[in-house]
């Protein structure tokens, strides 16, 4: 299956997330989701402290992701299956790292193969579910709990 080029040119950056990206954090957000997070949740994570990141091309926002419980990882839907998302992602992963985190913990939903594989990819496993944690259009959906040892040592 012939995937599309990744995306690594040079005017691609992965920086900390501001107050005035939220505008276009919330744009990626509202076009990729049925249940999108709100301005506020995301504001709130700024304010509370969370390590935020987004992935800008030429200077415009087109990916985004919290961590180490990854919160939330989106990528525009032009510059889905470019390697933005792995690249963001690996940063994540990088970043919680040096920071001495043992693991690194997100939620799927079972339906989001794209996701699912990547994941994987990058040393994710599986390690639970949780019913209901989804909004879907006809009720709730169950999202997959991953899990990335990120120590040696915390492998178990």
């Amino acid at each position: 299956m012939a995937t599309a080029p990744e995306l690594l040119a040079p005017e691609v950056v992965i920086r900390a997330m501001r107050g005035n990206d939220v505008g276009d954090v919330v744009g990626i957000e509202r076009s990729s989701y049925q249940f999108p997070w709100s301005e506020g949740i995301f504001r709130d994570c700024l304010r509370v402290g969370y390590v935020c990141r987004v992935v800008t091309v030429s200077r415009q926002v087109m990916a985004y992701a919290g961590e180490a419980h990854i919160l939330n990882l989106c990528v525009a839907d032009g510059y889905r299956c470019r390697g933005v998302g792995r690249r963001l992602l690996g940063s994540l992963i990088e970043r919680a790292t040096a920071a001495g985190m043992a693991d690194a913990f997100l939620e799927v939903r079972p339906t989001n193969m794209a996701a699912i594989r990547l994941y994987l990819a990058l040393g994710f496993e599986q390690v639970g579910m949780r019913r209901g944690y989804y909004q879907a259009a006809n009720g709730r959906e169950d999202a997959a709990v991953l899990r990335r040892a990120l120590r040696s040592d915390a492998a178990s």
